[in-house]
């Protein structure tokens, strides 16, 4: 035993163990992972720090740690964001320009290549998709990562998006129950409340959650989302109401339930991480995320608290049971699909990625999109970070010299005069394009260019809310991945 280890009834802390996907720092796993692996920790959870080195020697290791298949789960949506493709961008665009294209097949062929990599570097779990419907005025922290605002489109494609991950022998996990696309909050800060009543979140929200049931989503990840009339002033990963009456009662759910991290302010600010974890177990959770930032102090904290709220009476043996053991029945399909091999990604009909041929379907235009670019001067606006996605790689750089803006002086209260003047300044004589990716946000900045120089070029990577001017020169790519910049790129033939 450490000294960071508690004395546990060594039964209470073999069943805590089976439903934990603990994190840990780095390219290389700890002892203490290794060890927790040996005795039935059901698995990992990995992070942009883990995927820094030879990502296939990370997962072997923890592989050959384990008695039986552990879950190695990652956030690999495509699009803005990912993990394995963070240092460079995802070369798969997101859910925003897939369901802009609206092509379920070459959603489902997109998932099954994502599912593919995911596979040959031994993870078998993604927590992605993301079944949010969005709304018009909708969550800043959903974004391009939702499939459109149609509930009818997100179902079909969520449903395309798990068939294609699990074709491919990788575990998919619809997210976020019952749904984050008309929260204004984000749920990493706050605890977030769904607009409407409950029957309007009926209609809205829960169809393409009942589109990843019906394809048998192995797994599914309630958020940390306040549905008054339901949840009262928990977040649906603490509600009995929500996991064990609505999805698992009414929706009929019978796989494995996996917790959105427990760090998230939404969760933890209250009540903190291990009561947390008891709540959610309590709920109908059945394996627990902790959070990227939680450490070998907290997992053994977690375990504690498990075994003393069974020890107490709070929470029934019989329910940390039935997790164990629909844990244990994911971790017995995932050692099957690793054994059969799962199928390779989809040969693209142009001889490109699937992920590029994808991106230059979604890129829109309109205006007079100039043919060739004269000496470009290309200003990127970097938006204020999304937590989920992070500050991945993004924009043009791989194909010319930009000069970045902070979003401070392309926002907010105005724009900065002087920034605006060297701009316009520097751009003289020369093809100006704008790269942002969210003009709502930017506003002084695009019309104070838009205003001096009608022929800036306007190339928006968020979600394009924003309608330009008549006669602007106008792309919009559903999102700032390295495929959907690279469709842009050659639109304006730069790549």
């Amino acid at each position: 035993m450490t000294t960071l280890e508690p004395d546990i009834d060594p039964s209470l802390a073999a069943l805590a163990d089976a439903v934990l996907i603990p994190p840990f720092y780095g390219p290389t796993p700890p002892g203490w992972i290794l060890d927790a692996l040996g005795r039935g920790l059901a698995g990992v959870t990995l992070f942009g720090n883990n995927v820094t080195g030879d990502i296939a020697r990370l997962t072997t290791t923890l592989h050959a740690a384990a008695d039986a298949e552990p879950v190695i789960a990652i956030d690999e949506e495509g699009g803005d964001v990912t993990r394995v493709g963070y240092a460079e961008g995802s070369p798969y665009p997101g859910n925003a320009a897939l369901g802009i294209v609206d092509d379920a097949e070459l959603t489902r062929d997109v998932y099954a290549a994502i599912g593919a990599d995911l596979r040959r570097l031994g993870i078998n779990t993604n927590l992605a998709p993301c079944a949010d419907v969005l709304a018009a005025d909708g969550s800043a922290v959903i974004g391009t990562r939702s499939f459109g605002p149609d509930p009818k489109l997100v179902a079909r494609h969520v449903a395309a998006a798990v068939e294609g991950l699990q074709k491919a022998g990788v575990a998919a996990c619809a997210k976020h129950f019952p749904g984050h696309g008309s929260t204004s909050a984000d749920s990493h800060r706050v605890l977030a409340t769904i607009s409407g009543s409950l029957e309007e979140i009926r209609r809205r929200d829960l169809p393409p959650f009942e589109a990843a049931i019906a394809a048998d989503t192995w797994c599914l990840m309630p958020g940390h989302l306040r549905i008054p009339e339901l949840t009262g002033d928990l977040p649906a990963t603490l509600s009995a109401a929500a996991v064990t009456g609505l999805l698992r009662g009414e929706l009929g759910y019978t796989g494995t339930v996996i917790c959105d991290a427990l760090e998230m302010r939404a969760a933890s600010a209250v009540f903190g991480i291990p009561e947390a974890a008891v709540l959610a177990v309590i709920a109908g959770v059945d394996l627990l995320c902790l959070g990227r930032d939680t450490d070998e102090e907290m997992y053994h904290a977690v375990r504690a608290a498990l075994a003393e709220a069974v020890t107490s009476g709070r929470l029934a043996s019989a329910r940390l049971e039935e997790a164990a053991a629909r844990v244990a029945g994911l971790r017995a399909k995932l050692g099957e699909a690793r054994r059969d091999g799962g199928s390779d990604s989809p040969d693209s009909p142009a001889g490109d990625g699937i992920g590029l041929v994808a991106a230059r379907r979604a890129l829109q235009g309109s205006g007079p999109i100039p043919a060739r670019l004269t000496d470009p001067l290309i200003v990127e606006v970097e938006p204020e970070e999304n937590i989920a996605a992070g500050r991945f790689t993004w924009g043009f750089s791989r194909w010319s010299a930009v000069r970045r803006i902070d979003p401070a002086d392309a926002g907010g209260s105005g724009v900065d005069g002087a920034a605006l003047s060297e701009i316009l300044y520097a751009a003289a004589g020369r093809s100006l394009v704008l790269a942002i990716r969210d003009a709502t946000g930017a506003l002084p900045l695009v019309t104070g260019l838009l205003s001096a120089r009608p022929d800036t070029v306007i190339v928006e990577m968020g979600v394009p809310t924003w309608t330009p001017p008549e006669g602007t020169a106008y792309l919009a790519t559903y999102g700032a991945s390295q495929a959907c910049a690279r469709a842009a790129a050659e639109a304006l033939g730069l790549a």
